[in-house]
C-alpha cells in the first residue's frame, strides 16, 4: 500500500499496523451463495442479493438534487437503483444491458423495492458454485471509497494479511485447561473465522472465543492490580477500635445502623487493620447512610492517632457534610475543620497551621484540600464523595500528603450495575449499602403530560400551603450554554406566572451564575427563605433540604435514567410524604416511554442502574472510569453478562492458586501480558 492510501487508513480508521488491521472486525457477513428473486423481496428483508440485467441509466435533477437511476430486471420483477454521489464514476464503470450481481439495503418507495448506492459486480452464475464462506462487510467512509478503499478492499487487505500469518504470529494466550473447560476454539483459527467464516457456527465460535479473551484479560489486569496491592502495598494500621468510636456508637448515634451499614463497617475495619493500603469503593443509593459510615471510619482513624480528610465536589456539599458531622460530634473531643476556595487570609493560615501540627482530626473540603500548601501531620484516611466528579490525577495528589499512602474510601450515590462494577472497578474492593434506613417513606413518582400542567401547579400550591418546599428542574440542552440559559429563563417566567411574588418566593440556580450568587440562592432555599428552587441539573448532587417534598422535572424525557433517579433523591429526606413529578411532552419515543415506566415503577437505584445500562450501553454511562477500561472491540458487558461473571470467577481462581502467574500452565498468560505492556491506558482509581 502506498504512503497516501496508508495515511488515509490511519486518519479515517485508525489502522496503523498489521495488528490494527487484524482487529478491524467486519460488522456483518453476507451469504453470497444466496440469491433472492426480485419478485419475492418483502418488507421484512433488510439486505438482499439479487441478479439480473441492468436497464439504461437515467440522470435527473440539477446540482444538489442530482441523481442517477436505473433498475435491475430478472424473470420475477424489477428493482429500482438510485445513486446520489459519484454519478460520473458510476456512468463510466457500469454497462446497461449486462448481467449484474447486486447487493444492498432494501427500502420501499411508492410500494416498489429500491436500493440506494448498491454494491455491484458483473454476474457469472458459475462464480457462485463452490463458494462456501460468508463474505465479510467492513465499515468504511466516503473518503476511503473515493480512493478505492471501501469495505471490500479492506476485506482483500485482511485476506492477504491472513495468508501471511501463521500460528506463531498469533500465539495462544489462554491456558489449555481453561479453553477446554469453556469449549473455546484456539486463538489463530478464531481470527481466521471472525473475518472469513466457513459458516454461521464457525463465526459464532470465533466471536465467543475473542470476546472471552477481551473480558478475561481486562479482568486479569484489574485483579492483578488488586492482588498486588493486597500483597505488597504498605498501609497504616488501625489496630484498635477505641474510645471515640465506641462513645459515638453508643451515645451519639441518632439511629440504629442498618445491617448493610454494619457489614460495610466490618469490611473496612478488616481492611484497615491488615497493614495493607485499603482502596475501597462504597456504593449506596441516595439516603442509604454512607456519610455515617464515613464518619465512623474517620473516628476509627482518630482513635489510632491519624487524621482524615473528606473531599466533596462542591462547596455547598462540603459545608453540608461539615455542619452535619460537627453537630454529631459535638459531645466528643474531636476537632473538625472545613477548607474551601472561599477560606481566605488569617482563617486559612491558622487552619493550615493546626492541620500541620495535628490539632485538626478531620478536615472536610473541596478541591482546595489537594493544594500544595495543605500539609497534614499524619494523614491516615482519605474519603472521596461522588468520586466520578474528580479526575484520577486530582485524587492521586491526596496520596502524596503522607509517607505511607493513606487508606482510600471512594463513595458514590450513583448505583453502579454489578457487571459494570466487576469490569470497570475490578481493581477496587467493593462494598454496597443495599438497604435504606427504617422509617424512610418511599417517594411517590408520577408521569404527567404537558396538558396536565395547571393541575400539577395546583398540587404544588397545595404542598406549599402545608409549609413544604419545591424543586423545579429544567434540562441542560448541551448544544449551547446560551440555549440552556434561554430555556431556563423561559421556564422561570412560566413558574413566576403561576407563583407570583410576594405570595411566593423563588430561588434560581444555573451554571452561568457567579459562584457566590449560586451559593447564596441555594442557602436561601436551605433556610426556607424561598419556597421554590428553579434550577438546571447543578442541584443533582448532595443538597439536603428535609423540608422539600416535591421534585418536578420539566421535559423529563430529555434526562437519562440515573440522572432522574439522582434528582428524585433530593426529596424524601424528611418525615413528610414526598413526590417526584415527571412532566413531559405528548410525543415520546419508545426509549423515553420506557424510562418513564421504570421511574414510576421502582425506587430501587440498583434496578434502575441495570436498566440504564441496558438502555444506554456502557459507553454512555457517566463516570465509568477515565481509563477507557470499557473500550472493548467485541464484548458488550450488557449482553455478555454471563461471560463477564465467568471471566471474573476464572481470574480470581487462577490468582488465588498462583498470584504471580509463575506456574508453567500460566506462562501463556504472563507472556501475553508482557507483550501488551504499555499498550493499554489502565489507571488505578486513586
Amino acid at each position: 500500500m502506498g504512503p497516501q492510501r496508508a495515511e488515509l487508513l490511519q486518519k479515517e480508521l485508525n489502522i496503523f499496523t498489521f495488528n490494527d488491521l487484524l482487529h478491524y472486525f467486519p460488522f456483518r457477513h453476507v451469504d453470497k451463495t444466496k440469491l433472492t428473486p426480485i419478485g419475492e423481496i418483502n418488507l421484512n428483508d433488510e439486505y438482499v442479493q439479487v441478479a439480473g440485467i441492468l436497464a439504461p441509466l437515467e440522470q435527473m435533477g440539477e446540482k444538489r438534487g442530482r441523481r442517477l437511476t436505473s433498475y435491475l430486471q430478472d424473470k420475477t420483477g424489477s428493482l429500482d437503483l438510485v445513486w446520489f454521489q459519484s454519478i460520473n464514476l458510476i456512468k463510466k464503470i457500469v454497462h446497461p444491458g449486462q448481467p449484474y450481481l447486486v447487493y444492498g439495503k432494501v427500502s420501499f418507495f411508492m410500494g416498489k423495492p429500491q436500493m440506494v448506492h448498491p454494491e455491484m459486480e458483473p454476474w457469472d452464475p458459475e462464480k457462485l458454485k463452490g463458494k462456501d464462506f460468508l463474505e465479510p462487510v467492513y465499515p468504511s467512509t466516503e473518503k476511503l471509497k473515493t480512493k478505492n478503499l471501501g469495505g471490500r478492499q479492506v476485506g482483500k487487505l485482511t485476506a492477504t494479511l491472513l495468508q501471511h500469518l501463521s500460528e506463531r504470529d498469533i500465539p495462544e494466550n489462554l491456558p489449555q485447561p481453561l479453553r477446554e473447560e469453556l469449549k473455546l476454539i484456539p486463538r489463530f483459527p478464531a481470527y481466521q473465522q471472525i473475518h472469513f467464516p466457513k459458516n454461521k457456527e464457525a463465526y459464532e465460535a470465533a466471536v465467543r472465543r475473542l470476546k472471552f479473551e477481551e473480558i478475561f484479560f481486562a479482568q486479569l489486569r484489574m485483579n492483578l492490580l488488586r492482588s498486588e496491592r493486597h500483597r505488597f502495598s504498605k498501609g497504616v494500621v488501625f489496630e484498635k477500635v477505641g474510645d471515640l468510636f465506641n462513645r459515638f456508637y453508643s451515645e451519639c448515634l441518632p439511629f440504629e445502623l442498618t445491617n448493610a451499614q454494619k457489614r460495610v463497617l466490618k469490611e473496612i475495619r478488616i481492611d484497615t487493620g491488615r497493614g495493607k493500603q485499603m482502596n475501597r469503593l462504597l456504593q449506596g443509593d441516595v439516603g442509604s447512610g454512607k456519610t455515617v459510615v464515613a464518619l465512623l471510619c474517620m473516628l476509627l482513624a482518630a482513635d489510632n492517632g491519624y487524621q482524615s480528610v473528606l473531599m466533596a465536589p462542591t462547596e455547598i456539599l462540603a459545608r453540608q457534610h461539615f455542619q452535619g458531622i460537627k453537630e454529631l460530634l459535638e459531645p466528643l473531643p474531636v476537632t473538625v475543620a472545613i477548607l474551601t476556595g472561599t477560606t481566605k487570609g488569617k482563617e486559612r493560615r491558622l487552619l493550615l497551621e493546626q492541620l500541620a501540627n495535628g490539632e485538626i482530626n478531620i478536615l472536610i473540603g473541596t478541591h482546595a484540600v489537594i493544594e500544595d500548601p495543605v500539609v497534614f501531620q499524619n494523614l491516615g484516611l482519605v474519603i472521596i464523595d461522588e468520586q466520578h466528579r474528580f479526575g484520577v490525577a486530582q485524587r492521586a495528589r491526596l496520596w502524596e500528603k503522607a509517607i505511607i499512602p493513606p487508606h482510600v474510601l471512594v463513595m458514590t450515590a450513583t448505583p453502579i450495575p454489578r457487571t459494570l462494577a466487576m469490569t470497570a472497578y475490578g481493581d477496587l474492593d467493593y462494598s454496597v449499602i443495599d438497604e435504606l434506613p427504617p422509617g424512610r417513606k418511599p417517594i411517590q413518582t408520577v408521569h404527567r403530560l404537558e396538558n396536565d400542567r395547571s393541575l400539577v401547579m395546583d398540587f404544588l400550591k397545595a404542598e406549599i400551603a402545608l409549609g413544604r418546599q419545591i424543586y423545579i428542574i429544567f434540562p441542560l440542552i448541551e448544544e449551547s450554554e446560551k440555549l440552556d440559559y434561554e430555556n431556563l429563563m423561559q421556564g422561570y417566567d412560566v413558574v413566576k406566572t403561576y407563583f407570583p411574588e410576594p405570595q411566593y418566593w423563588i430561588s434560581m440556580v444555573h451554571g452561568k451564575m457567579p459562584a457566590h450568587q449560586k451559593e447564596e440562592n441555594m442557602r436561601r432555599f436551605v433556610v426556607h427563605d424561598t419556597q421554590i428552587m428553579v434550577s438546571t441539573t447543578v442541584i443533582e448532587v448532595g443538597v439536603n433540604v428535609p423540608n422539600a417534598s416535591v421534585m418536578l422535572i420539566e421535559s423529563a424525557e430529555k434526562f437519562g435514567l440515573s440522572q432522574l433517579h439522582q434528582l428524585r433523591g433530593r426529596v424524601g429526606r424528611g418525615a413528610e410524604k414526598s413526590y417526584c413529578i415527571l412532566l413531559s411532552g405528548k410525543k415520546l419515543g419508545n426509549e423515553a416511554r420506557e424510562r418513564m415506566k421504570i421511574m414510576t415503577s421502582t425506587n430501587n437505584g440498583f434496578v434502575i442502574a441495570e436498566k440504564d445500562l441496558e438502555l444506554r450501553g456502557p459507553g454512555d454511562i457517566e463516570g465509568t472510569r477515565q481509563s477507557g477500561v470499557l473500550s472493548f472491540k467485541l464484548a458488550d458487558i450488557v449482553n455478555d453478562r454471563a461471560m463477564v461473571t465467568a471471566a471474573k470467577e476464572r481470574c480470581e481462581q487462577i490468582l488465588k492458586d498462583d498470584p504471580d502467574l509463575s506456574k508453567s500452565e500460566h506462562e501463556v498468560l504472563k507472556a501475553f501480558l508482557r507483550s501488551q505492556k504499555g499498550k493499554t491506558a489502565w489507571s488505578k482509581i486513586s
